[in-house]
């Protein structure tokens, strides 16, 4: 096994600084009284204090929190039922069907959100919220069933046939014996695809419309005039909150990670 050597050690802080350095900056100012977000006058609450009383950004994030609730419960139905199908029995285009599901991922946002507002605009739906939460359950889909299909690849075929040898009927069976197995990893997903929700910028900025501005055009509008201890502020609680989402993921899904020998 290689040694761990003093060059590695730098390479690896460089990165890391490079990476988290602006990220610590943003929570350390955060706490700054002075209203200059490049120089230092102390620390202080006060920001924070200030944001809960900006109506336009608490109704923002109030909007953001129900579009990423929305968005991931729809992604994680839409994913475990696209897991069960490839997952199954074989059939024709399959292969199709699943890269098909998973393109999303690896399309620019730019074209998804021109290609989804196309959609919008063909169907003549009014934008708004629901067109923000449908558009966001289609790139939240693929890493839904990515993380789904994982967990169902692993487990034992026999659970469910042992069910319905013991009288379960098709859905009894799932219910108790596959579904349990799947809870982990559907909550995971379901905490990845909100994380994603609540950071999406660019495909939300085409499907929205009058009265459903979502959190990151809030700020991404309020920067291009200036940047304020404001949004220092809320940038700090979303740091926290994404964190969290992101580590009760991963150990939901640790916990369904089979254990190694």
């Amino acid at each position: 096994m290689k040694r761990f050597t003093g060059f590695d050690l730098a390479a690896l802080c460089c990165g890391l600084a490079f990476l988290y350095l602006p990220v610590l900056l943003v929570v350390l100012f955060s706490f700054n009284a002075s209203k200059l977000v490049t120089v230092w006058g102390g620390f202080s609450l006060e920001w924070y204090g200030a944001l809960w009383q900006d109506d336009d950004l608490l109704d923002a994030a109030r909007l953001s929190l129900l579009i990423g609730a929305g968005a991931a419960t729809l992604s994680t139905l839409l994913g475990t039922l696209a897991a069960l199908a490839l997952a199954g029995r074989r059939f024709p285009g399959r292969r199709i069907l699943g890269g098909i599901m998973l393109a999303p991922m690896v399309l620019p946002e730019v074209i998804l959100g021109v290609s989804i507002l196309l959609l919008f605009v063909m169907l003549e739906a009014e934008r708004g919220g629901l067109t923000v939460m449908l558009a966001h359950a289609t790139f939240g889909t693929a890493f839904a069933l990515v993380v789904i299909r994982a967990k169902l690849v692993t487990l034992n075929p026999d659970l469910e046939a042992a069910a319905r040898d013991l009288g379960a009927t098709p859905w009894g069976a799932f219910r108790h014996a596959v579904l349990p197995a799947l809870a982990p990893s559907m909550a995971a997903a379901w905490l990845l695809a909100f994380t994603l929700s609540l950071d999406d910028l660019v495909i939300a900025s085409f499907v929205n419309g009058p009265g459903a501005t979502t959190l990151p055009i809030k700020i991404y509008s309020s920067v291009r005039l200036g940047v304020t201890p404001e949004i220092n502020a809320i940038a700090t609680l979303l740091i926290a909150l994404v964190a969290i989402i992101v580590g009760i993921a991963a150990w939901l899904q640790s916990r369904s990670a089979p254990a190694r020998r």
